[in-house]
């Protein structure tokens, strides 16, 4: 009688040419990458050229995860248990200490800066909390001002005064990326407006208006 050898354990591929996985390990709305059904995926890995491309690999999983869900402050201690960093059908997980320095890298240039400590603290700098909040910039500040600008273009809205609530919740921007925008998001983007000499922001806090050129 012939024995059968023990299937080899997976390794972690940086170079992500690995089949993908079945359709129901998937979530039925958010198409996961395929290396999220693969156990070493959730444990950095220690040799530095494929750290490098691990971490590049969450970095892109994060920002897809938080664009298809419209999320843009993502608290580390909430999502540590959601399918972002939990695989329930394999039981894997990403730790919040990994995740931690997985953010951190993406707040760096390395990571091209697609992340930001809410608190400005970040990981390594005496936050004991073990969670803290992020900014996850699948479009930073000066991108989103972009597509504003754009959009205020397309649409003929130079010279118009609009609301805050008008620009991010009204009917005018449905359908546009930026619509129902987290209003911290909104307005540190309008501000890039504001310094690049192509709006006005003025009003009360609670009733702001803004102005394009």
């Amino acid at each position: 009688m012939s024995s059968k050898s023990p299937a080899p354990r997976p390794t972690f591929d940086p170079s992500g040419s690995r089949p993908g996985p079945p359709p129901s390990a998937l979530s039925p709305t958010f198409n996961f990458p395929r290396d999220y059904i693969y156990p070493p995926f959730y444990t950095l890995q220690p040799t530095l050229l494929t750290r490098s491309a691990q971490l590049r690999k969450w970095s892109a999983l994060i920002q897809s995860y938080c664009r298809f869900h419209r999320i843009y402050r993502l608290s580390l201690i909430d999502a540590i248990n959601t399918t972002l960093f939990h695989n329930a059908s394999i039981k894997k997980r990403l730790r919040l200490e990994d995740v931690r320095v997985v953010v951190t890298w993406m707040a760096g240039e390395e990571g091209g800066r697609r992340a930001e400590w809410v608190d400005g603290a970040g990981a390594g700098k005496g936050k004991t909390d073990g969670g803290g909040a992020v900014w996850v910039w699948w479009r930073r500040p000066e991108e989103w001002a972009d597509v504003i600008a754009g959009w205020v273009e397309d649409t003929g809205q130079r010279g118009v005064v609009l609301t805050l609530w008008e620009l991010s919740q009204g009917a005018g921007s449905k359908g546009q990326e930026f619509h129902r925008m987290d209003p911290e998001v909104l307005q540190r983007s309008l501000n890039v407006l504001v310094k690049r000499g192509k709006a006005q922001i003025f009003g009360e806090e609670d009733e702001q208006g803004v102005k394009f050129f």
